[in-house]
């Protein structure tokens, strides 16, 4: 919620908005940044009110014909300078993400700035060959004249709302994409990293970005619904909770505004009798506590094989023992903070709930005192589906450890979720891993390695089931971006067969066309090939040079 403006204190440094290249400070009141590790603001962005907004979604409309014009390469060059200032600015973003977020600055190089600079570097690279336009054949033989394609046009107006887990890299990729695509952009940044998201605005007018392209708009989450109604927006690309992404969806559903929903996890690991159980515990450490396990793909649930569990569990909770928790800044801190203290109560509440139900704490489990939003990691032994921990997504440094009889069991209780966002398999045998791969339900699979597959940019990212609609990354990703449009191209002169007047000679010659096309036998098709050869209109209207280049067609 916006604070009151007389509540902010006069030493706080004061972001605003970006609007058409400017730097606009919004009318709608004032929102602290919060530290994680402090719980005390350090910061402030101004709110734009709905006269402000409507104005950023006009700034973008009136852009969007001329940028939409402008070559890949043009376009890439921005994403290019963009790429390079990035990398000259990484430590001092790395440094605000850890402020702002939690994370600690070298994760935040790794999970945010990385993963952007790989992005931003592919798309420069590739993007024009991506969408490069597709010759469509056609299958049917009266058609073969003519030329087909498939072209892959911008979509106007792309409204990104991203998450604050991932403030940065999740922001920066969708802006990217949508922008070397031809689109202009408005992104719509989660209100607990604001600084994060302005500082992307602030990245791309330093990089040439033309006026009216880019937007980056801190606004109240009540006015941010206004901007999914806004029938100039053509595509919404929401990054969030399962719950809030249902109502992105009702709401865009007034416009019929097409949406990509990249939504929550519940991620399951399955740890086999044979696999490496070294690799096995410090990946999947690695994968539950990343972010402190603020992650859509963090492993929230582990199905190991009983004959290895004990053994597995032993080797995790050393793991675990060994992480060191503190305040994001420091470089001898592996895990930050939770980025809010409503998410860490959530925490609290699932591990309190699986206790409750009989779940025992093999380590961690009991929340710091002092200030910040501190939360230990955290390995549960004795879980079952019973328990909140093992259904609902959790969101922070929890590890759920259910042991079982067999392969069949862990892939079907892996599979018995309402998510299916990431997956992962751990064993050494290949015909295991194939299985794994195949049933498992998730929009991501990774054998003997887990949630690593963001960094990766031709890697297409979404879920099924309550995980999402539709992709982010790579070549689905960016088709995303644009609409599909079938051109077909009439290169020669007269009249098409098919063309008016119509009377009984045309009657005749389809109805011996279809039994030339499609009748059972080879001889009952020669055999109508044949009469249609005695129609007249066909001589002069057909294009027999575009028939005879595709009579394969007729066997």
């Amino acid at each position: 919620m916006a604070i009151a403006e007389a509540a902010a204190p006069d030493l706080l440094e004061r972001a605003h908005s970006w609007v058409a290249n400017r730097e606009v400070e919004g009318r709608a009141g004032r929102r602290a940044a919060v530290s994680p590790a402090t719980g005390r603001p350090f910061a402030e962005t101004t709110l734009l009110d709905g006269a402000q907004a409507g104005e950023a979604v006009e700034a973008a409309r009136r852009a969007f014909p001329a940028w939409s014009r402008r070559t890949f390469r043009e376009r890439g060059q921005v994403l290019r300078r963009a790429h390079d200032l990035l990398l000259e600015q990484a430590e001092e973003i790395a440094r605000l993400i850890a402020r702002e977020q939690g994370k600690p600055a070298a994760e935040a190089h790794l999970v945010e700035v990385f993963p952007a600079l790989e992005a931003l570097d592919h798309l420069v690279r590739h993007a024009e060959e991506l969408l490069r336009d597709d010759v469509v054949e056609s299958h049917t033989l009266l058609l073969a004249h003519k030329d087909a394609r498939l072209v892959y046009a911008p979509l106007g107006v792309i409204l990104a709302i991203t998450p604050w887990n991932y403030p940065f890299s999740i922001s920066l990729t969708n802006v990217a994409a949508a922008l070397i695509a031809g689109n202009t952009v408005l992104l719509k940044p989660a209100p607990a990293t604001t600084l994060v998201g302005l500082r992307i605005g602030a990245l791309f007018q330093k990089a040439g970005v033309p006026e009216g392209v880019l937007g980056v708009l801190a606004v109240d989450d009540g006015l941010a619904a206004s901007l999914v109604d806004d029938p100039r927006v053509a595509k919404i690309v929401f990054t969030g909770s399962a719950a809030t992404g249902r109502k992105v969806m009702a709401a865009a559903a007034k416009n019929l505004t097409p949406v990509v929903l990249e939504l929550g996890g519940k991620d399951a690991a399955v740890v086999c009798r044979d696999a490496d159980l070294d690799r096995a515990a410090r990946g999947i450490v690695w994968g539950a506590f990343v972010n402190a396990g603020q992650t859509c793909a963090s492993v929230e649930r582990v199905y190991v094989e009983q004959e290895v569990a004990d053994a597995f569990t032993a080797k995790v909770v050393a793991e675990t023992r060994r992480l060191r928790v503190g305040d994001p800044v420091s470089d001898e801190v592996d895990v930050g903070p939770m980025t809010m203290e409503r998410q860490r109560r959530i925490v609290e509440e699932h591990v309190a709930d699986a206790v409750a139900r009989g779940a025992h704490l093999a380590v961690g489990g009991v929340a710091p005192t002092g200030p910040g939003y501190f939360y230990p990691p955290t390995a549960l032994t004795g879980v079952d589906h019973t328990m909140r921990i093992m259904r609902e997504e959790t969101f922070g440094p929890v590890l759920p450890i259910m042991a079982v009889p067999s392969i069949d069991d862990a892939i079907h209780l892996a599979n018995d979720s309402d998510y299916g966002l990431t997956a992962s398999g751990w064993t050494r045998d290949a015909d295991t891993a194939r299985r794994l791969e195949q049933e498992l339900q998730a929009g991501v699979v990774t054998i003997n390695d887990c949630v690593y597959s963001y960094g990766e940019p031709t890697a297409p990212w979404g879920g099924v089931k309550q995980s999402g609609i539709g992709r982010t990354h790579g070549l689905l990703g960016l088709r995303e971006m644009v609409q599909v449009k079938y051109v077909g191209r009439e290169l020669g002169g007269g009249a098409d067969l098919w063309w008016y007047p119509y009377g009984a000679e045309f009657h005749r010659l389809m109805s011996t066309a279809n039994r030339a096309l499609h009748a059972k036998s080879l001889w009952a098709r020669l055999g109508a090939q044949l009469r249609l050869l005695g129609f007249g209109r066909f001589w002069r209207r057909a294009r027999l040079g575009g028939i005879v280049k595709n009579a394969d067609k007729l066997f």
